[in-house]
């Protein structure tokens, strides 16, 4: 086998993420970038640190459907050197939607940031910047300048070790940034043979790689040379990445898959087709058994999936996880999950 290979059951008890956590209280401030070339955008996101308790503590990114997390705003930060993990959310989604895990990360001694994507998140979703998929890495690359400029930041932070994390079309981001190049020419053919895939539903209704010209900004090189490990969450859009640009990724790879059944995102041929061509002495794959797609979104609200369903038809789907029942069991997932990342992170490859 040349993967190590794991399997994750979800048990009737919680995980222990590590015998001692790094620190209680976890500081939350917000930033918004300026476009400062052709390559760049406007972009907003947070920042979650470790800190001092000097401010009042408050709930970030709650809202009728989702849980939100404690932290400090405009706390003072705790003095020392942070690792630092950049978050990239999904198709649809926002920089609220992996809090649960920066959170985590923060209290075992990592700064997070988190940001939006223009044109691919959920209060701004439209084709004419959604459909720019390089801009997405590009994004994480003016973010990262950006803190390690920043005299508030450079300080606390040790530019030798820096991650991406992304879920979905965020996993799709992780990997272009460690190296992964995209032929659109196998995704639009892909997408003909798996038209039933969500991710194919999103390059037709933006038109995603239609043109030469995105064609040629697709295949570009995305890679940001100062990450040194990235991790994907059930990622999406995989079969468009060419076998020869994921054999060349030589910077550690952690694939975490939902193993629920799902047509739209199937882990045997999303996340699965990665794992041929990574190198195995630096990839590695597990499988959450009882995971679907959206359990790596926030923790839900008593009666939220009814809300989404009354709403939007379908949407209930975003707080069911393998069991078929709401937030069954997204908390031991979030453990789980957490842990494999916590331990990822730490360890010397």
């Amino acid at each position: 086998m040349r993967f190590a290979l794991c399997t994750v059951f979800v048990l009737p008890l919680l995980v222990a993420i590590s015998s001692v956590a790094f620190a209680s209280d976890i500081g939350f401030a917000k930033f918004s970038l300026v476009a400062n070339g052709p390559d760049q955008r406007d972009l907003s996101g947070v920042i979650w640190y470790p800190s001092r308790d000097d401010t009042p503590e408050e709930t970030i990114a709650e809202n009728i459907v989702f849980h939100g997390q404690k932290a400090r705003p405009g706390a003072t930060p705790l003095p020392g050197s942070y690792p630092l993990v950049v978050l990239s959310h999904g198709f649809g989604g926002n920089w609220r939607n992996q809090a649960w895990l920066a959170t985590e990360l923060v209290r075992h001694g990592r700064i997070v940031a988190a940001l939006d994507h223009p044109g691919t998140t959920s209060k701004d979703l439209q084709a004419l910047d959604g459909r720019m998929l390089w801009k997405r890495p590009q994004d994480i690359a003016q973010l990262i300048t950006y803190l390690t400029g920043h005299s508030d930041w450079s300080a606390l932070l040790r530019t030798n070790d820096i991650a991406v994390i992304g879920h979905s079309l965020g996993a799709w981001t992780a990997l272009a940034i460690a190296g992964a190049r995209t032929d659109a020419s196998r995704m639009l053919a892909d997408c003909r043979n798996h038209a039933d895939l969500a991710a194919c539903d999103v390059v037709a209704d933006f038109a995603i790689g239609h043109s030469k010209t995105d064609q040629q900004l697709l295949a570009q090189s995305l890679l940001i040379a100062n990450v040194s490990r990235v991790v994907s969450l059930d990622l999406g859009l995989a079969r468009g990445f060419t076998p020869e640009s994921l054999s060349k990724i030589d910077i550690p790879v952690l694939l975490i898959a939902a193993g629920s059944p799902n047509p739209g995102i199937p882990h045997a041929i999303e996340t699965g087709y990665l794992r041929p061509y990574l190198n195995a002495a630096s990839t590695e794959f597990h499988l959450i058994e009882q995971a679907a797609h959206f359990s790596f979104m926030p923790r839900c609200k008593p009666g939220a999936a009814r809300l989404l369903d009354d709403e939007v038809p379908g949407d209930g789907v975003i707080c069911r996880d393998g069991d078929g029942t709401p937030d069954g069991t997204r908390q031991i997932i979030h453990h789980q999950t957490a842990r494999l990342i916590i331990d990822f992170l730490g360890r010397t490859h």
